[in-house]
């Protein structure tokens, strides 16, 4: 059950979940529709030469498939908490899974700060922070 719940989680969020659009400062190739140093993919244009606009586009869509996979685990939770049918073993379970769910959603949600807090504040990594 569990192998078909992550198969339908991976197809949903391919079709569902969609990069946020980046601003270019380089005219668009004509030809494949992405600004130069970038690969034009089934998922956009990916930025290749530049190592910090790579790993902000990798976080995007980690962080944008992480909130979907929450989002349907929440789903699933609430399924699991409706049908338990007042068996206490299966209620647990399912408040259990609607917790993780949504402190993995608050976790996403301040990601972003705490991976600022940690990384320009606290250990004062150069060229880390805007």
């Amino acid at each position: 059950m569990k192998k078909y719940v992550l198969a339908a989680v991976f197809v949903l969020t391919a079709f569902f979940i969609r990069p946020v659009a980046t601003l270019a400062q380089a005219s668009p190739d004509p030809q494949t529709g992405c600004p130069s140093g970038e690969i034009n993919t089934a998922i956009g244009c990916i930025p290749v030469e530049n190592p910090d606009a790579l790993i902000g586009f990798l976080l995007r869509w980690a962080i944008g498939v992480g909130g979907g996979i929450a989002f349907l685990l929440i789903i699933v939770a609430g399924f699991q908490i409706m049908t338990s049918s007042g068996s206490p073993d299966r209620l647990k379970a399912g408040q259990e899974l609607l917790t993780s769910a949504i402190t993995g959603i608050i976790l996403l949600i301040f990601s972003v700060f705490i991976l600022e807090l940690i990384g320009v504040h606290i250990l004062n990594i150069p060229g880390f922070g805007g």
